[in-house]
């Protein structure tokens, strides 16, 4: 795992070499151990890198990396770990490469070489992020993994052209202009995190997950992404192409699929562990590591004092039933206090999902004692296991037998009996044992019944935290989204699949792996993601539905599969997710820090929002009529950004 940046300028004279060390330097948390740059002032193009050594320790990893013939030079980040397997192809055609060393950097590099670019990311297994200057043609091709696991920005300023692993790099060189996108602002505050392309920065995008971007000149302001792997494609070919398999057959070959991407995944020459929440997606990694290792897996899990958000108990218990060598901290008002200042720098663009602020403080934990971490990020998108895909089908059927105008009067006698008694009934649904922060959703539930109109408009309000109507932003809009934009969303029959595939392209890029790689690269550790090998992607969708959600439970499959190596009894139990208790915490530890940057004085001031509507939101908030904590969420991670940034 590393960081990488560039920059690609038209004028002779722009900062080249030395003078942009600061756009790595900007990011050296994500490469620690070694740096580099390289540059053609010739042609203005400089490629800086900062390397967090996991696989070939020595100096033969070093980057910027220049190919044997002298013709490419590379700054990458990710792993490929079918990285032997393609050195082997290479010799088999006769291809091979006089070999400095076995990174898996020069791996990639031999490979562009003999194959081309598109052949290359098409065979590679792995996550990465990389910028490749062709001194031949005079091009630079961008590259980012199938699922959008590494982070890749880029974007002209002025005359120049910009890439790195995150904005801060950017930010870094001398010409870059900060300039406020206001649709990204609406994106936050609707869903937590700013969709994809966009950035927080005007002329800033993130290149797609699954595509290049080739520039032939640095005039070559039309170049768009060419697509290489599309997960959307991938779930059409999958439910037009189902396994004919039994139950017990299906389960087989899933574990199969899945055995061999963990163990691909345990390559490494630093220790090795895995995070542990206890539940199926993470407990199903973890013992698929244990069967295949000779000692107890490293296992970290983050625990609350607040009972009804604490699953720490359950992944102690899987973790000694596995025989793991575990660790669990226990969050605490204090680890709260010291971790919210420094949100902005982490998510150097707004984000907003609350549990950040448990992934940050497991991944310091992990980093203590490892230096790669495993986790079971992407089961709930490719096996069902959301609650929505079960709950948005069920109600919409008896939704759409309720004339709307009757929706609206219920939902309105909805928030108004859970604001009743200064939100009783909404504090009691939210210390139910059954699940975390159910007063909130029924809030939001009551909110959207009245505009539903389908099934994806209930899926939809599902993932929004502000309506479409009632986002407080003053300029801006959220519509660019993919989850605004009806007209993008694929084209599949079964609304659970359709579902299954938007969040595999949306809220799992631009949310979920967002929150994990800059909690753990701020960590300087390394996270891999077993389920989000294509090969165990390919798999999940040619299985048919039913043996994913069944007899109203979703990861149907995973289950059986855990079940050969874990008690049922230790993991059956409601799905909580890795929520925090936000609204409590809003109103006790960061109370005093919420309401300065929510002062309506510096709202009028910035002109971003509307300064009494979130306003009013945070007064009812702290009345505990409303449970809004989700909801200011979003607000108070924009402003502390722009505190952050002196805006």
């Amino acid at each position: 795992m590393c960081g990488i940046a560039g920059a690609w300028a038209k004028d002779p004279t722009d900062p080249s070499g030395d003078a942009l060390r600061p756009m790595a330097s900007a990011i050296s948390y994500r490469g620690p151990d070694d740096g580099g740059v390289w540059t053609d002032a010739g042609h203005g193009i400089t490629l800086l890198h900062r390397r967090l050594a996991i696989v070939d320790l020595s100096p033969a990893g070093h980057q910027p990396m220049t190919s044997t013939s002298g013709a490419l030079v590379i700054v990458y980040n990710g792993e490929i770990y079918n990285h032997d397997d393609l050195r082997a192809k290479l010799a088999a055609q006769g291809l091979t490469p006089e070999w400095r060393g076995h990174s898996d950097t020069e791996t990639l590099l031999a490979c562009i070489e003999a194959w081309g670019v598109e052949r290359t990311v098409s065979e590679a297994v792995g996550m990465f992020a990389f910028g490749l200057w062709n001194r031949t043609t005079g091009s630079l091709t961008l590259a980012r993994d199938r699922f959008g696991e590494k982070p890749l920005y880029y974007g002209w300023q002025g005359g120049r052209f910009l890439f790195g692993s995150e904005l801060k790099a950017l930010a870094a060189h001398p010409a870059f202009e900060r300039r406020i996108n206001h649709d990204a602002v609406a994106q936050l505050l609707r869903f937590n995190y700013i969709a994809g392309p966009q950035s927080i920065w005007s002329g800033v995008r993130k290149l797609p997950p699954g595509t290049t971007l080739t520039l032939r000149s640095i005039d070559d302001r039309d170049a768009t992404p060419t697509r290489y792997w599309s997960l959307v494609e991938t779930a059409l070919h999958g439910i037009a192409n189902p396994l004919d398999l039994d139950d017990v057959a299906a389960t087989d070959h899933l574990e199969a699929v899945l055995k061999r991407a963990v163990g691909g995944q345990m390559m490494a020459d630093v220790p090795l562990g895995a995070l542990l929440s206890g539940g199926v997606d993470s407990s199903l990694i973890v013992a698929l590591m244990q069967s295949q290792s000779t000692r107890p897996v490293r296992t970290f899990s983050i625990g609350f004092h607040e009972k009804r958000f604490d699953e720490s108990g359950h992944a102690a218990l899987v973790a000694a039933h596995l025989g793991t060598d575990h660790t669990t901290l226990m969050m605490t008002a204090d680890d709260v206090l010291s971790a919210v200042p420094r949100m902005p720098d982490i998510y150097d663009e707004p984000f907003a999902d609350s549990s950040q602020l448990p992934t940050t403080l497991v991944m310091a934990l992990a980093r203590q004692h490892v230096t790669v971490a495993l986790s079971g990020d992407a089961g709930d998108e490719l096996f069902g296991g959301y609650n929505r895909y079960l709950f948005a089908p069920k109600l919409w059927k008896s939704l759409r037998l309720v004339p709307a105008p009757l929706r609206s009067a219920v939902a309105q006698m909805m928030t108004k009996a859970l604001s009743l008694n200064g939100g009783s009934l909404s504090h009691a649904l939210d210390r139910l044992p059954i699940h975390a922060n159910l007063g909130d959703k029924a809030y939001k539930l009551a909110a959207r019944l009245g505009p539903v109109r389908s099934v994806d408009d209930l899926y939809a309000s599902m993932l929004a935290e502000w309506g479409l109507s009632d986002v407080p932003v003053l300029r801006g809009s959220s519509h660019h989204a993919l989850i605004d934009d009806r007209g993008a969303w694929p084209v599949i029959a079964d609304p659970v699949a359709r579902m299954m595939a938007l969040d595999s392209v949306s809220y799992l890029p631009d949310d979920i792996l967002v929150k994990v790689d800059r909690a753990a690269m701020a960590a300087s550790l390394e996270t891999r993601a077993p389920f989000l090998d294509h090969r165990v992607a390919e798999a999940a969708w040619t299985l048919p539905m039913h043996q994913k959600l069944r007899q109203g439970r979703g990861k149907w499959v995973l289950r059986e599969i855990l079940d050969r190596y874990v008690p049922r009894t230790l993991i059956e139990r409601p799905k909580m997710g890795f929520g925090v208790p936000i609204n409590d915490w809003l109103r006790g530890p960061l109370k005093g820090w919420a309401s300065d940057l929510l002062s309506e004085d510096r709202l009028r001031r910035q002109g971003l929002l509307d300064a009494e509507i979130v306003g009013r939101q945070w007064r009812d908030h702290l009345s505990g009529r409303r449970q809004l904590g989700s909801q200011l969420w979003s607000v108070l991670m924009l402003q502390a950004w722009l505190d952050r940034q002196g805006m």
